[in-house]
């Protein structure tokens, strides 16, 4: 400093977004392949009546069934409103079922169907081809450890213990 102004430069310059590259940008690679992921399996979905966040909210029931809704939705990384429109639609096609919590009167639990496994069954093929596509090239342990890399941001990020 001299004649006492104040040095404003940071400590360290953090590079830019141009610095960097939209190609070497880790969030920006994730949405572009989760939005050709989403597209993929866009049109069997459709088939099926199903959206996104109804597409979603079977898949994880379809693992962890019996949730609560307000579990239901960060698993399903779909917003609780949003979500709650997608229950009462996959209710009324017989694809879900709510239950009062037996713990607490106040919470809904969310089970799949016979129905709605019947329809994530038929959608996965499609979705498991998509997947196998995207690491078409890719070695095994590459994945895996891809796959553990993610799990590990994941942790680094979250706002839930699950």
């Amino acid at each position: 400093m001299k004649d006492g102004q104040n040095d404003l430069r940071p400590a360290a310059t953090v590079p830019g977004l141009a610095d960097i590259g939209l190609a070497n940008y880790p969030p920006y690679l994730m949405n572009r392949i989760m939005g050709r992921y989403n597209a993929s399996i866009r049109d069997e979905m459709a088939k099926l009546g199903l959206t996104t966040p109804k597409m979603r909210a079977l898949a994880v029931l379809s693992v962890m069934d019996g949730l609560l809704i307000s579990q239901l939705a960060v698993h399903a990384i779909v917003e609780q409103s949003t979500l709650s429109r997608a229950l009462d639609a996959l209710q009324a096609e017989g694809l879900i079922r709510r239950e009062t919590d037996a713990d607490d009167s106040r919470a809904t639990r969310v089970s799949i169907t016979v129905a709605g496994r019947a329809a994530f069954e038929t959608l996965w093929p499609n979705m498991a081809e998509t997947y196998r596509a995207m690491f078409r090239g890719i070695e095994d342990a590459e994945r895996r450890a891809f796959v553990a890399t993610l799990q590990k941001i994941h942790t680094n990020i979250r706002k839930h213990d699950f």
